[in-house]
């Protein structure tokens, strides 16, 4: 026999949770839009302290900043769409040639498939009119206004990240501020890092494969190098979902081509997977293969997209407060949070420089303020 007894209060606290759980699914698109925000303010917040430390007002370095993200995003989009609308236009026109060629590129190989009378029925006039044009064109605008969103949301953040600070202190007890201090750090050079290391990877994606797709003589390389590097951004099979849009292009100039351009980016793939990404991540995110397969698949499975996208930096940061946890349960343990020695892509200075090392920084004490060295 079990006998549960709960005061006005307890119930009260039930209740409110229940509530704010509510409210948050209720409003679970405009949680994932602030989510989103707060990760780009922890990859841009060390340059804005940076130019803030060089005497720019705040308000300026936000403009700064935005400005100059906004130029880079417009005209990678910018070369990026073109190359997307005139290669969209060709397979529409040469589809049933590319199907022929296809179907006798597999022949060699055994392999006996119908592509080029499926292609001539193929109605594109239903493709694109009517109510997939409709649907198509309403996520675009969504995808704007969310966008809009994110960047008004980030640039408030950015601003206000002191008195946000200082405002989270207000509840917490004098004696808990420099764990607080410690573990908002933590989190902003773990989740800001591995924006800013994603940024690197999609910059030697790109880079590679416009290099391949000049070297192949593959028509719109710029674009097809852009958006490689897009979805280099999906975590796990970002770089193979990369491969087919470039491969196909090549194939359609020949076979011969699109071979060379699959082996040097399959080659490559595998070079960011061994080399690339464990040395431009280093200790960043400090999860292990099978927490970052289990991360990408649930986030996957809950939120689509955006939660793939989200899986790493969640996971990172859930990892950063399960090792406060047990530093706090036993401050004797060899966990500690994750605390990089440099942040990855960050500009680095005096002042960065001067902060202690991860072997000299003491790890949180059990009874409040950590001790000075």
């Amino acid at each position: 026999m079990v006998k549960f007894e709960l005061s006005a209060k307890g119930m009260l606290l039930i209740g409110a949770a229940a509530l704010a759980a509510w409210a948050v699914v209720q409003v679970w698109a405009v949680v994932i839009l602030v989510i989103v925000a707060f990760i780009f303010m922890a990859a841009l917040l060390p340059y804005l302290e940076w130019l803030v430390r060089k005497g720019v007002p705040r308000a300026g370095a936000v403009a700064i900043i935005l400005v100059a993200v906004l130029a880079i995003i417009g005209g990678l989009f910018s070369a990026v769409i073109p190359a997307i609308v005139e290669e969209f236009g060709s397979i529409r026109d040469d589809l049933p040639q590319d199907a022929q060629r296809l179907e006798e590129f597999l022949q060699n190989f055994g392999i006996d498939v119908e592509l080029s009378d499926r292609a001539q029925e193929i109605d594109w006039g239903e493709i694109i009119s009517g109510r997939v044009a409709v649907d198509y064109g309403q996520r675009v605008v969504f995808g704007i206004l969310s966008a809009g969103t994110v960047i008004v949301l980030t640039a408030y953040l950015l601003n206000d990240a002191p008195k946000m600070k200082a405002y989270l202190f207000r509840f917490l007890p004098h004696a808990r501020e420099a764990e607080a201090d410690q573990v908002i750090e933590a989190l902003g050079r773990v989740v800001g890092g591995y924006i800013r290391g994603q940024i690197i990877t999609s910059v030697l994606i790109s880079a590679f494969t416009l290099v391949v797709l000049l070297a192949a003589g593959v028509p719109n390389a710029l674009g097809f190098a852009i958006l490689a590097g897009f979805a280099d951004v999906i975590p796990l099979v970002g770089a193979f979902i990369a491969i087919i849009p470039v491969t196909f292009a090549a194939f359609r100039e020949s076979s011969a081509q699109a071979i060379g351009v699959l082996v040097a980016l399959l080659f490559y793939q595998q070079l960011e997977d061994r080399y690339i990404v464990p040395r431009v991540y280093g200790s960043t995110l400090g999860l292990q293969p099978m927490v970052v397969l289990l991360a990408v698949l649930v986030g996957g499975e809950l939120l689509g997209i955006p939660g793939i996208l989200l899986a790493l930096p969640a996971a990172a940061a859930l990892k950063v407060g399960i090792d406060f946890f047990l530093d706090r349960r036993d401050p004797t343990n060899a966990l500690s949070p994750i605390m990089p020695d440099s942040e990855v892509l960050a500009p680095d200075d005096e002042v960065t420089r001067a902060k202690p090392s991860r072997r000299s920084r003491l790890r949180f004490g059990r009874g409040g303020r950590a001790p000075r060295e």
